[in-house]
C-alpha cells in the first residue's frame, strides 16, 4: 500500500503535494505546546484534515463527484476523525485501530455514491473483511511517517542550516500525503478482498459441495431407469 501510494505520489506530484498542509500547519501550531494544546489543536484542525482526505481520494479516483456526494464525505469524515484526538490521550494505536474501522468511509462516499447511513456500514463491512490488513496498512504508513519525518529533519537542519521550525513544516509537507493517499488507496484493496471472500461464502452455505456433484440440487431426483 505503502508503494502503490508513494507511485501516485510521484506521478501527480504537485497536485499531491498541498494535500500535506493541513498537518504542517497544525504541527506549526502545537510545536512546543503542552499535549492538552495539541490535543485541541488537532480537534479543532478536524475540518482541514478531513478536507485533505476527501482531496486525496478524489486524486485517487481521479473524477470529481457531485457537490452532494462531497459534502456527504467531508461530514462523514468530520465524524470519523473527530475522535481521534481524544483516542490520542491514550496511545496512538487506538486512533489508528480506529481509523482502520471506520476511516474508508470517505472514500466509500466518494466512489460508491452512498448516503451517510450506508456509507458507515459499508466501511466497517470492508475493514471487516480484513482487518488486519487495513491496520498494518495504516499503522506502517503512519510508522513511515514518523520516522522518516525524524530523519529528514535533522538532514534539513544538518545539510541546510535551516530553522527547526522550517524543517519540521517542510517535513511535514512533503510526507504527510502518505497518511491520506494509504487510506483512500487501501478502499479499494479492502473492496476486492470483499468480492474475493463472497464466492466463498455462498459455497459455504451450499456445504462446500461442488455443483457438478449435485447438478440437481434444487429440484426433485429423476425417475430411477431401468438400463
Amino acid at each position: 500500500m505503502i508503494a502503490e501510494a508513494l507511485r501516485l505520489y510521484a506521478d501527480s506530484f504537485w497536485r499531491v503535494l498541498p494535500i500535506g498542509l493541513p498537518v504542517a500547519l497544525t504541527n506549526q501550531v502545537t510545536a512546543g505546546r503542552a499535549f492538552w494544546v495539541q490535543v485541541v489543536a488537532l480537534a479543532a484542525a478536524t475540518p482541514l484534515l478531513t478536507a485533505a482526505y476527501v482531496a486525496a481520494c478524489l486524486i485517487v479516483v481521479k473524477e470529481r463527484p457531485s457537490g452532494r456526494v462531497l459534502a456527504i464525505a467531508f461530514a462523514a469524515g468530520v465524524l470519523v476523525v473527530l475522535p481521534v484526538p481524544l483516542l490520542v490521550l491514550v496511545y496512538i494505536l487506538p486512533a489508528v485501530a480506529w481509523l482502520a474501522f471506520v476511516g474508508l468511509v470517505v472514500p466509500v462516499v466518494v466512489v460508491e455514491r452512498l448516503p451517510l447511513r450506508a456509507a458507515l456500514v459499508r466501511a466497517v463491512q470492508l475493514a471487516r473483511a480484513d482487518y488486519v490488513h487495513a491496520l498494518g496498512s495504516l499503522a506502517a504508513a503512519t510508522i513511515v511517517f514518523g520516522v522518516t519525518k525524524i530523519m529528514l529533519i535533522l538532514l534539513l537542519r544538518g545539510s541546510a542550516d535551516a530553522a527547526e521550525r522550517i524543517a519540521l513544516f517542510l517535513a511535514d509537507l512533503v510526507l504527510s500525503p502518505l497518511l491520506f493517499l494509504v487510506p483512500a488507496l487501501l478502499y479499494f484493496d479492502q473492496a476486492a478482498r470483499v468480492v474475493e471472500s463472497a464466492p466463498r461464502s455462498r459455497r459455504r452455505r451450499h456445504g462446500d459441495i461442488h455443483p457438478a456433484l449435485e447438478p440437481d440440487g434444487a429440484r426433485r431426483a429423476d425417475t430411477e431407469v431401468e438400463s
